[in-house]
């Protein structure tokens, strides 16, 4: 199973101590370890077009600097685990990146998802075929598999925005069902029932999909 894109909790919550504490070498720590994940964050949420025209490093510094400079408020008051502070961090950055650089005036820039399905992520998306489909259907042939991560990937596109965000939170970046409910400010079994709406949505549309291939 594909981990969580995220450091563990254990290791982070020492540097947090020692962070509130007045350590500046854990603060350095505390952020470091977290830039890897912060620029996987960025590379598969951040539109494609948009990447071609912004350097994600710049990204990725500008979510640190910011980090930095409200690091103290959050460690008086954190109201989230850190590495969803961060990720929020990250996300007003995503979003703020691509209203600035917008390669279509007519997507709408009040859009809570602008951003495109993540590629090449086989793992991610072969795990939620497997969940979508028959698992004794899925064959195991290497061609086979990226022809699925594909028709899923595809699918993923189709999805209302809302739909695809949860989807998106769930299996690539491997967040929990509490974790997602505090990003999107739900009670879990609210963060549950819409999860499981996206993925009935989304399993209808490939169904439909097979069957418009398949009378082809």
């Amino acid at each position: 199973m594909a981990k969580s894109i995220w450091p563990s909790d254990d290791k982070t919550e020492t540097l947090l101590a020692a962070a509130r504490s007045g350590d500046e070498d854990a603060v350095n720590k505390l952020l470091e370890r977290h830039r890897g994940p912060i620029r996987r964050l960025v590379e598969m949420r951040l539109d494609r077009k948009v990447q071609r025209r912004v350097d994600v490093s710049d990204v990725v510094q500008d979510v640190m600097l910011e980090a930095n400079n409200r690091l103290t408020k959050y460690l008086d008051d954190p109201a989230m685990a850190f590495h969803l502070w961060l990720r929020q961090i990250a996300w007003d950055r995503i979003i703020d990146t691509y209203r600035r650089h917008r390669v279509s005036a007519k997507r709408s820039m009040d859009r809570e998802q602008p951003m495109s399905v993540p590629t090449g992520n086989d793992q991610s998306t072969m795990e939620l075929a497997v969940q979508l489909c028959d698992p004794a259907l899925t064959p195991a042939a290497a061609a086979t598999q990226r022809e699925i991560a594909s028709k899923v990937e595809a699918v993923i596109e189709m999805l209302p925005d809302q739909d695809r965000e949860i989807i998106l939170m769930r299996h690539y970046e491997h967040l929990t069902n509490i974790e997602i409910a505090q990003v999107l400010d739900l009670n879990p079994p609210a963060a549950s029932m819409r999860y499981l709406r996206a993925v009935r949505r989304l399993r209808e549309l490939l169904e439909e999909q097979e069957v418009e291939s398949s009378d082809d």
